[in-house]
């Protein structure tokens, strides 16, 4: 390629910055706390706070502001943020190699998921990390409405969803789950061995809030049927949803993978088939597709949902 087909690169603002702050930029703006920033970055907390100092002489801005509360972060602090959320990555792959040692990895993976995904992928998650990356660390955060605008600024690696999550970011499907019904022993019910949906909407139900003051796969599907279950107790956890089962006539509708070690006050009874598939996938960022340890993380994650 000639000198005359090169794009001429814009280097007068890079010129004037420390790239070396770069980090310390990323990390100071994802914990908010300069203590905490401090720890992850491997320095002395007035190397961060005067890191921090240089920041806001060299971007104008304040950045992080004191509250009651803790830091905030100013406007342009949190569009920094999410231009950092897409280019960091990319200049770890750029200067760090297409290679990954599991065993010799430092890498801090972080997942957000429900409870569910927290009992039934995190303890295979953890045995396998420690057997092949002991150097690692695992993060699992709670889940919340915002999963996919987490996924999008970089403040979690994956999560976990039961239902498509949009085109903005990838998925992966990594089983189809079942759902049962949780009730307890003198429930008029408990003796079917799988629910009508007319059976199913004339009890009263306990809800587990997993978005917008629903179960996604239970309720769309009963939305979409144009019907609607009876609630009367809504929880943010699935094991809060089957605690109060043996003391009320309420249903809990499960995942049956969560269904292990019931207590005998309880039974379990088929879902309506209407309801009792979950298509459970695994979401992350397009920005993490060629990344080296990401890909390693998502064959872990593969290996533990297929039971291996």
């Amino acid at each position: 390629m000639t000198s005359s087909t090169v794009p001429h690169m814009r280097t007068t603002q890079l010129q004037r910055i420390d790239l070396n702050l770069l980090v310390a930029l990323a990390v100071l703006l994802e914990e908010r706390h300069v203590s905490r920033a401090a720890d992850r970055i491997g320095l002395s907390q007035p190397a961060t706070s005067r890191a921090l100092q240089r920041l806001r002489g060299t971007l104008g801005d304040e950045l992080l502001v004191r509250t009651r509360d803790g830091y905030r972060l100013t406007p342009r602090a949190e569009r920094i943020q999410h231009e950092l959320a897409q280019l960091v990555p990319r200049l770890e792959i750029l200067f760090g190699g297409e290679s990954f040692d599991p065993a010799t990895s430092t890498d801090r993976f972080r997942l957000a998921g429900t409870d569910y995904a927290a009992a039934v992928l995190v303890p295979g998650l953890a045995r396998r990390l420690h057997e092949q990356a002991p150097g690692a660390s695992l993060h699992f955060g709670t889940w919340d409405t915002g999963a996919v605008e987490h996924v999008e600024r970089g403040l979690v690696d994956l999560t976990f969803y039961g239902y498509p999550p949009g085109p903005s970011v990838r998925s992966e499907l990594l089983f189809e789950e079942q759902f049962a019904c949780l009730l307890a022993a003198d429930h008029p019910l408990a003796g079917r061995g799988t629910l009508t949906l007319d059976e199913f909407l004339s009890a009263a139900h306990v809800l587990v809030e997993v978005q917008r003051g629903e179960t996604p796969a239970i309720d769309r599907a009963l939305s979409g049927l144009g019907r609607s279950r009876r609630v009367a107790l809504t929880v943010p956890y699935h094991s809060a949803a089957a605690a109060v089962v043996p003391d009320t006539q309420l249903v809990a509708t499960l995942p049956r993978r969560l269904l292990t070690g019931i207590d005998p006050a309880v039974r379990i009874v088929g879902a309506p088939t209407e309801i009792d598939t979950m298509p459970y996938l695994m979401v992350w960022h397009p920005r993490l597709d060629d990344d080296p340890a990401q890909r390693w993380l998502r064959d872990l994650v593969r290996l533990v949902a297929a039971g291996k």
